[in-house]
C-alpha cells in the first residue's frame, strides 16, 4: 500500500486520521512539531490496534521536526526513497489554528502556516510527489448571510487564521493551473470537528490553553469551573453563534476518501466541504452534552470575540456526491465519545 506523510498527525484531527488510514493498510510517516500535541497519541493508536490482534507498529512511524525548516522535510522523503518505499501523497493538518490568537498575532500565522506549507509543497515537487489533501476550513468564508455554504459562496475571511487558510489554498491552484507537473489535489474546508474515537483512548488534547469551544465545554462540566460563551447578541434564534459540528472520525474518513479519490482518478483539483450540512448555536451544542451525559455544564456570557462570525453551516452535497461519503454520526454521539475521552484522560495522555 502506498506511503502517505502525515504533517500534524499527533494533533487532534491528524490522530484520528491516522486511524482510519492504517485501517486501511497505508504505511505512515508522520510529522509534527508537537508544540501543541503529543506523539502519545501515537502510542495509543498502536493500543487500539492491538485490542484488534493487529501490530501496526512497522507501519507508523515518526519525526519530530517543523515544517518552517525546510531541510527537515527534504529528509524525511529522502528516507522514504532510501527505504525503496517513496511518498506517494501527502495529508497536510500542520498548522496554527486559534482565531483569537491570531488576530493578535497574525505574523506568527503568516510564518507558520503560510511558509510552512510552501515549504512542504516545494519539497513535493522536487521528490516528484504529486498527490495532496489540504487541511483548509471554512473561516475562509468569513461573515456571510447564507444559510449553507457553498464551495463557491462568497470568500472573505475576517481573520489571520482565515487568511492564511485561503492563502494556501490560492496557491494550490496556481501550482494546478500554472505548472504541467500532474498534480492531484483536494482542498477540504472543515468546519467543527468534536467528539473522539469510540475507544476513549484518543481525543483532544491541546496542551495550550485550549480555544475550541467542545474541549472547553468539557472542562466546564468536569471542573464546574464556568465556561465563557461569547456574545448573546447575534442574529440567531437564541442569540448564540451557529457552527456545523462534525465527529472527528467523520472528518477523517472525508480524508481517507479524499486521498482514495485522488489516486484512482486523472490530475485535478478539488475544493470540497466537509460538515454535516446541520448548524446547532453554542446554547444548543450545551444542551445536547448536558442531556446525553447527565451533567451541568456551568457557563457566562461575555462579549464576542474578535473574528468571531454569525453562522457557519455546510452545504456537503458536492463532498457527498464526489467521494461517496457522509457524515454518520450525530451531535448526540459527538458528545458521549468526548466526555467518554475526558473521563477515561482526565489529564490528557499522561
Amino acid at each position: 500500500m502506498h506511503r502517505i506523510l502525515i504533517t500534524g498527525g499527533t494533533g487532534f484531527i491528524g490522530s484520528h486520521t491516522c486511524i482510519s488510514l492504517l485501517s486501511e493498510g497505508y504505511d505512515l510517516f508522520v510529522v509534527d512539531s508537537l508544540k501543541n500535541s503529543t506523539k502519545k497519541s501515537l502510542e495509543k493508536i498502536k493500543e487500539i490496534f492491538k485490542k484488534d490482534n493487529k501490530d501496526i507498529s512497522s507501519n507508523l512511524k515518526f519525526f519530530e521536526g517543523d515544517l518552517k525548516n525546510k531541510e527537515f522535510i527534504d529528509n524525511i522523503f529522502k528516507k522514504a526513497q532510501k527505504d525503496d518505499n517513496p511518498i506517494k501523497g501527502v495529508i497536510h493538518f500542520a498548522g496554527l489554528k486559534a482565531v483569537a490568537e491570531s488576530v493578535s498575532k497574525p505574523l506568527l500565522y503568516w510564518n507558520n502556516n503560510v511558509i510552512g506549507s510552501y515549504n512542504l509543497i516545494k519539497s513535493m515537487q522536487e521528490n516528484n510527489c504529486r498527490t495532496i489533501v489540504f487541511s483548509s476550513s471554512a473561516t475562509v468564508y468569513g461573515n456571510t448571510t447564507e444559510d449553507l455554504l457553498r464551495e463557491d459562496s462568497l470568500l472573505g475571511p475576517t481573520n489571520p487564521y482565515g487568511t492564511t487558510k485561503l492563502t494556501i489554498e490560492k496557491m494550490l491552484h496556481d501550482i494546478y493551473q500554472n505548472i504541467n507537473e500532474n498534480w492531484k489535489i483536494a482542498i477540504l474546508r472543515y468546519f467543527n470537528p468534536i467528539g473522539a474515537h469510540k475507544s476513549g483512548l484518543i481525543g483532544e488534547n491541546p496542551l495550550q490553553k485550549p480555544n475550541n469551544i467542545f474541549p472547553i465545554i468539557i472542562n466546564s462540566a468536569y471542573t464546574k469551573k464556568k465556561l465563557m460563551v461569547f456574545g448573546k447578541d447575534w442574529d440567531t434564534f437564541d442569540g448564540t453563534c451557529i457552527r456545523d459540528y462534525i465527529h472527528v472520525m467523520d472528518l477523517a474518513d472525508g480524508h481517507l476518501k479524499a486521498l482514495d479519490f485522488l489516486f484512482k482518478n486523472e490530475p485535478k483539483i478539488l475544493t470540497l466541504n466537509i460538515g454535516t450540512g446541520k448548524g446547532s448555536s453554542v446554547l444548543e451544542l450545551i444542551k445536547t452534552f448536558e442531556d446525553v451525559n447527565k451533567i451541568k455544564v456551568p457557563f457566562e456570557f461575555f462579549k464576542r470575540r474578535d473574528g468571531d462570525v454569525r453562522q457557519l453551516v455546510a452545504d456537503n452535497r458536492k463532498a457527498k456526491s464526489i467521494l461517496n461519503w457522509s457524515p454518520a454520526k450525530s451531535l448526540k454521539e459527538m458528545c458521549i465519545d468526548g466526555w467518554r475521552w475526558k473521563n477515561l484522560n482526565p489529564k490528557g495522555y499522561t
